[in-house]
């Protein structure tokens, strides 16, 4: 037999938790065609693996790559990692379906994005921006771009939300609800994998918890999945729990909670009432798991930490507030008044002149350079970005991550879209988890980290990475190393493994992977993306 490829000479983990052991790996094709001894075999083309792990490839179980997987396909900063999968449309913000008032995130909104030309070409342009409306047109471009590593389409309710409703602080009515279940079906129909929420931001924190629940009813009866960032992650996180556990109970949809932590440090101790519930949960038998990124800071929109009443209704009806004096300084006032530390929050991308050369300093520091008070550097920052400047809030405990990674159940994603160093990707200030989530995730769990105790085996963490992922999320034919299951597979050395990004300088890569395969196709290797994109929009239809 003559093989496409054999990666040979490697010790090989297959993602089943099960003991390493040395083979080959022979591809013909899309998958793996033996894991065998193949020394008498030949094939047109070899990866010599000798001292190195032959995994599966790994999944980003929480990522937001939607539409940054368009804008750069090669998908370095994950493909660098040995990640070939991702699960996209996460806390409640998915590109699609993008209708009515619906618009895509703030940081997805500053970028170009491709669009289809007449004679099917794809190009990248400026204007008028992107072209889809539906699954179904998202995932023709998906395809005619085809990225370099698969994607799984979650449908976010704050999108649906918005593009019935709007962004302004109401309840739904009958009519919005029965659209938005409309919706939400004909979008899992032509693909998408279940329902997200986002219910810390607009315009989801003004959804009743009948509202998720219904849609949640609607995810379940297509055998979708929930994935959830909860209401609070901090002074209330105990009652968040208790919410999606109830949805969890009234509509028997499997549950995903999206980075679970207990922010600020004034609620670390809710960790012990917090995995208590959890894993009574589980004996209960809820179908209940959670991700977690393995790093103590967090990161989003800067806005995030105005008032309430200063963000309703949208990024326009923000921007007027800001705009008018009176509103901006009372917002600047009840911000200094907030008792946030601001030491605590660094700035992340910026993109305007004012804020652009203070990414990675703290909003303290910055305050101080420019003059003003903390409440009015904020005010500054979102108006000059309008409202796209991001930010790392470190209030996590390293202990309670330790906690959390102990329950076996808890799988790694990054929170993190697609980024490059080069190009219209390089130009922000990412949190350096979109460079180095596997790898730490990897390091701290098989104890390669100081003041990190060792929580499990290597076969146990990269099944954590592979084989785990893809029997929660239901994905068939990948995750592991076996006959006939698709060729997503990374060839790395377990000790050069390790991350080389860092709050102060994100855009660096990971260093340890030799090899990454995504659907038989060599698409990473020696530090060079080869340009030979076989990724695919997963769908359970």
């Amino acid at each position: 037999m003559l093989f496409d490829w054999i990666i040979r000479g490697g010790t090989v983990v297959d993602g089943e938790n099960k003991p390493a052991f040395r083979a080959d790996v022979g591809i013909r094709g899309e998958r793996i065609e033996a894991v065998d001894d193949l020394s008498g075999a030949e094939s047109r083309y070899a990866v010599e693996a000798a001292g190195a792990l032959v995994t599966p490839g790994f999944f980003d179980v929480h990522s937001h790559s939607d539409t940054y997987l368009l804008l750069e396909p090669e998908a370095p900063s994950k493909l660098s990692e040995g990640v070939t999968t991702e699960i996209n449309g996460q806390c409640g913000g998915s590109a699609v379906p993008r209708l009515g008032p619906a618009r895509l995130s703030s940081d997805w909104a500053s970028q170009v994005y491709p669009e289809r030309l007449p004679d099917g070409a794809v190009r990248r342009a400026a204007a008028p921006g992107p072209t889809w409306t539906t699954v179904a047109t998202y995932r023709e471009l998906f395809d005619a771009v085809r990225p370099a590593i698969n994607s799984i389409q979650f449908i976010g309710h704050n999108t649906l939300r918005a593009g019935v409703m709007g962004y302004e602080a109401k309840q739904a009515s009958p009519d919005d609800l029965r659209e938005m279940a409309r919706r939400l079906e004909q979008a899992l129909d032509e693909g998408g994998w279940g329902l997200t929420t986002g219910l810390l931001y607009q315009p989801g924190k003004y959804s009743t918890e009948g509202e998720v629940t219904e849609l949640a009813r609607v995810a379940a009866r297509k055998e979708g999945i929930y994935a959830t960032h909860m209401r609070s992650e901090s002074v209330r996180i105990l009652e968040a729990v208790d919410e999606v556990l109830r949805l969890a109970r009234a509509t028997g949809i499997q549950v995903e909670i999206s980075h679970l932590k207990t922010s600020g440090r004034k609620n670390w101790s809710k960790i012990d009432a917090l995995l208590e519930k959890l894993v009574a949960a589980k004996t209960e038998g809820i179908n209940l798991f959670s991700d977690r990124y393995p790093f103590v800071a967090a990161g989003t929109d800067l806005d995030v930490v105005l008032p309430d009443w200063a963000i309703e209704g949208g990024r326009d009806a923000e921007l007027a507030r800001l705009a008018d004096p009176v509103q901006r300084a009372r917002i600047a006032s009840e911000l200094d008044g907030s008792g946030r530390d601001w030491e605590t929050v660094r700035i992340g991308g910026g993109w305007s002149d004012l804020t652009r050369g203070f990414c990675g300093q703290t909003l303290a520091g910055a305050a101080r350079a420019l003059g003003r008070s903390p409440g009015e550097t904020v005010c500054a920052f979102v108006e000059a970005d309008l409202t796209r400047t991001g930010a790392f809030f470190f209030g996590m405990s390293e202990e309670n991550l330790h906690r959390i990674y102990e329950l076996p159940w808890i799988m790694c994603g990054s929170d993190a879209s697609v980024r490059a160093p080069w190009g219209v990707l390089g130009r922000d200030f990412p949190h350096p988890r979109a460079y180095s989530s596997f790898s730490r995730f990897f390091r701290l769990l098989t104890g390669r980290v100081e003041g990190f105790r060792r929580i499990c085996s290597r076969e146990e963490a990269i099944h954590r990475l592979t084989g785990l992922p893809a029997k929660v999320f239901g994905v068939k034919d990948r995750g592991v190393l076996r006959k006939g299951a698709f060729a997503d597979i990374a060839v790395w050395h377990e000790d050069a493994f390790c991350g080389t990004a860092s709050y102060d300088t994100p855009h660096r890569f990971t260093s340890g992977v030799d090899a990454v395969f995504v659907n038989g196709v060599l698409s990473y290797q020696q530090g060079v993306f080869t340009g030979r994109r076989a990724g695919r929009f997963l769908s359970k239809r």
